[in-house]
């Protein structure tokens, strides 16, 4: 596997770094606009651990490419996140095939702080009908970044999903792959008085089945709910009903799934 960054303009190689199991690739110099981190080399339906910047988390991901290209974010693509991220002169981006025992674990299966707007094949992935303007710090990729952060909006560390004061809005976590969960933890933006919040909702899974949900109104606390479902490969959030509150703007932090993959017998595959 190989790590290479460039420019889009050129392609000419910047820094570059491969191995066999792991790649690890530590540079000097500036990102620019344009610049692209791109992992290639890799083997279609395996599970990586991947870290973009030093100041994202690990995501722990699903690829289904034989190359994936991360888009370094620049002004306001880059209000979502942590400010230190991509910035200075001295950076570090990893890959490795994630090992069995972190495959296997309980753990939260929507996290992915590497999602990214317009990606396909790295899973899961988070997509919606509608986000507020378009704008970065409304994205659905927000809902699973790992920030839980609700008591404002806006950049980093606020980021949220916002419906654009849409009635009809949907979130999708798509996670790639059969999954089976037992808890669903959802974290409402709490911006008041600023925000509305949701009184109901309505999950949609994969396999046809739905789950009202009743919510009220949270500060920093989750609202819980314990779902339990197997063979699952995406939900859907929607049919969401907002407080009588003269606020139009209710929102998502985040979203969580706790379970394990439906298929706990998975092995690394072979590289012989």
């Amino acid at each position: 596997m190989k790590i290479t960054v460039y420019n889009d303009w050129d392609h000419v190689p910047k820094a570059e770094s491969e191995g066999t199991d792991e790649a690890v690739l530590a540079w000097d110099g500036e990102y620019r606009k344009g610049d692209i981190i791109e992992f290639s080399g890799l083997e279609p339906g395996r599970f990586y651990m991947v870290k973009v910047d030093a100041a994202i988390e690990t995501s722990l991901v699903l690829i289904k490419e034989e190359t994936v290209l991360y888009t370094v974010p620049f002004y306001e693509k880059k209000t979502s996140y942590n400010p230190l991220a991509f910035f200075g002169n001295r950076h570090v981006v990893t890959i490795r095939y994630a090992r069995d025992y972190e495959i296997n674990s309980y753990k939260n299966l929507a996290l992915n702080p590497f999602d990214q707007h317009e990606v396909s094949g790295v899973y899961p992935h988070a997509s919606a009908n509608v986000e507020t303007r378009g704008e970065a710090v409304f994205a659905a990729r927000n809902a699973i970044d790992g920030c839980i952060c609700t008591l404002s909006h806006g950049e980093w560390p606020y980021e949220s999903w916002g419906i654009n004061r849409q009635d009809d809005a949907k979130i999708t976590i798509d996670f790639g792959r059969k999954v089976d969960f037992d808890k669903i933890v959802i974290y409402t933006r709490a911006d008041f008085p600023h925000d509305n919040w949701w009184v109901q909702g309505t999950f949609e899974f994969s396999d046809g089945t739905t789950e009202v949900v009743n919510m009220d109104k949270k500060v920093q606390e989750p609202h819980v709910f314990d779902i339990n479902k197997k063979g699952i490969e995406w939900i859907r959030l929607g049919n969401l009903i907002k407080a009588d509150d003269p606020s139009p703007f209710p929102a998502l932090t985040q979203i969580e799934v706790y379970g394990t993959e439906s298929n706990l017998i998975i092995k690394t595959p072979s590289k012989d």
